[in-house]
């Protein structure tokens, strides 16, 4: 008995087993595997990041990377200076994945294949130590000062002191942006002391006796006077509306389209959540800013 039922339950089976592959007849469809998915351009490929150049951009980079890597738990932002050259000639040769710049990228990197991300507006101060005793030149006088022909300040009103230049190294874009809008292209005089980091000029004005020298605003501190330029006093309405010149667009270059986690971190740089309510208080404006 128990064998009887042992075989139809076999035969059973099978009759089951083969209705299911006819299917009726018709053929069952092959398995095709999952596709692995193709990484997104906007998606987290690495966790670590750098970024280099231009200290002038530093506080705003600064800011964005420690909210960024607040939001994105494990990415590390690498953030250095060394001037807007050494940031375009490093992210050009691969070194870094971003090379930050108050310049436009220079004729002999333009076949490199650097793609300009312009992320705020940076604003510069002519700056003097508080003893020098005026707050305002011309673009004539500025110019006359940092090549040397002007040497006393008692020859732009001020007192009779004679005047330090401290400046930035030649690859300083703010340098390169104070040589292109106020001096006309015209070189600094070999007198200039130079200083390696916005900060560091901003330190040697404040505690050398009849200093001048330039900053962007987001480094300003009561340490040091911010003068006049051509009569009008530096503040983001005057930049907007054209009446304070002094300014340059700040840069953020990658070699090539960026992907992965450098592009995620450029698009929270320029996401209207960062321009509106962080670029204004780093002491710069956002590109939206601008009158067109």
């Amino acid at each position: 008995m128990f064998k009887t039922k042992s075989k139809i339950a076999l035969v059973s089976t099978t009759l089951i087993a083969l209705m299911v592959l006819a299917g009726c007849g018709k053929t069952a469809a092959p398995t095709t595997p999952t596709p692995t998915p193709t990484p997104s351009a906007t998606t987290i490929d690495k966790m670590t990041i750098s970024a280099a150049g231009s200290t002038a951009l530093q506080p705003l980079v600064k800011l964005a990377a420690e909210d960024f890597m607040t939001k994105n738990a494990g990415v590390q932002v690498n953030l250095s200076g060394g001037g807007s050259m050494t940031g375009l000639t490093n992210v050009a040769s691969g070194a870094i994945d971003i090379g930050n710049s108050d310049v436009f990228v220079t004729d002999e990197l333009k076949d490199k294949g650097l793609i300009d991300h312009q992320v705020c507006v940076a604003p510069f101060l002519l700056i003097t130590n508080k003893d020098v005793g005026i707050d305002n030149l011309t673009k004539a006088q500025a110019t006359d000062i940092f090549t040397g022909k002007i040497t006393n300040w008692k020859d732009v009103g001020g007192k009779d002191a004679p005047i330090a230049i401290i400046g930035r190294a030649k690859s300083s874009g703010t340098r390169a942006t104070i040589v292109k809008i106020v001096m006309d292209g015209k070189e600094f005089t070999d007198a200039a002391a130079a200083q390696d980091s916005t900060g560091n000029l901003l330190t040697g004005v404040a505690q050398t006796p009849g200093a001048i020298g330039y900053i962007d605003a987001a480094y300003l501190k009561d340490t040091v006077k911010a003068l006049k330029y051509n009569g009008v006093a530096y503040s983001a309405d005057a930049v907007a509306s054209g009446q304070y010149p002094i300014y340059a667009y700040e840069h953020m270059y990658t070699k090539g389209e960026p992907t992965g986690t450098v592009k995620l971190f450029l698009d929270y740089v320029m996401s209207k959540e960062f321009q509106e309510k962080s670029v204004e208080k780093t002491g710069f404006l956002p590109i939206s800013a601008m009158k067109k």
